[in-house]
């Protein structure tokens, strides 16, 4: 099985984006230098302060760069899924890549590391970069980041049974074929649980994932997009998808 070249000639990196105007063009030239083959699709979920502007004026400049401008402010989750069914349903001309790549758009992704990520690809449907793997880890966090963060990674373990070490983490990539099995057009998650839901799907696929380790780096700029409405759409939705993920394992138990 080969996995993506190393140039990221069939590579395309979804960067999602609310207010990242200052920190999305060092990422994109960071992005360019590191993988020169690669393809990027900003996806602009309505940034009042001119990010999607911004973006187009990049890809304006370099046909590497392609922009989509989701619905204003619907959320991280919807802006990947909207990204993702367009790239899986043919409706993005971008579809025919053979890897997807996720990570955020204010720097706390280095795309140095994506070629680990990608080199990790070649045996695996599933990369995930993690920091709760030996040599993985979090740089200028706050201890309550840290420990909200252990909690509920911690949390969505236990109550989805999942083996995973990082399943609330977002860089990510996918086999192209891999990520059309996950049924993404039935992913309701609006915020940053649509992590733990796609890293739950994985699981229950039966697909093949590898943990690389990666160093998570506190934002340089602009605010985090952690607030109390998510973090409590995050408990009600994995929570609900514990108890039926307990209701179906009992119903296939044999009697």
């Amino acid at each position: 099985m080969s996995g993506p070249s190393p140039d990221g000639s069939d590579v395309l990196v979804t960067v999602p984006t609310y207010n990242e105007r200052d920190s999305l063009p060092g990422l994109v030239t960071r992005l360019l230098a590191t993988l020169p083959g690669a393809r990027i699709l900003v996806v602009d979920d309505g940034s009042p302060d001119g990010t999607g502007a911004l973006a187009e004026t990049i890809a304006a400049t370099d046909p590497r760069v392609r922009v989509h401008h989701h619905a204003p402010r619907a959320g991280l989750g919807a802006a990947y899924v909207d990204a993702f069914t367009g790239l899986l349903d043919g409706r993005s001309e971008l579809g025919d890549v053979g890897w997807i790549v996720q990570m955020d758009a204010d720097g706390s992704h280095a795309p140095e590391e994506l070629p680990r990520l990608l080199a990790a690809a070649g045996d695996a449907d599933v990369v995930l970069g993690s920091r709760y793997v030996p040599g993985g880890g979090t740089e200028g966090w706050a201890w309550h980041r840290r420990m909200l963060s252990r909690a509920g990674n911690v949390y969505s373990r236990r109550v989805l049974r999942m083996s995973l070490h990082d399943v609330t983490g977002g860089f990510r990539c996918f086999r192209r074929a891999a990520l059309a099995e996950l049924g993404m057009a039935t992913v309701a998650s609006e915020g940053y649980c649509f992590q733990v839901d796609v890293a739950f799907r994985v699981e229950r696929a039966g697909l093949r994932v590898r943990e690389v380790p990666i160093t998570f780096v506190e934002r340089a700029q602009g605010e985090s997009k952690m607030s109390g409405a998510v973090v409590r759409e995050a408990l009600w939705r994995i929570t609900s998808w514990g108890l039926r993920d307990r209701v179906r394992r009992r119903r296939a138990r044999p009697r």
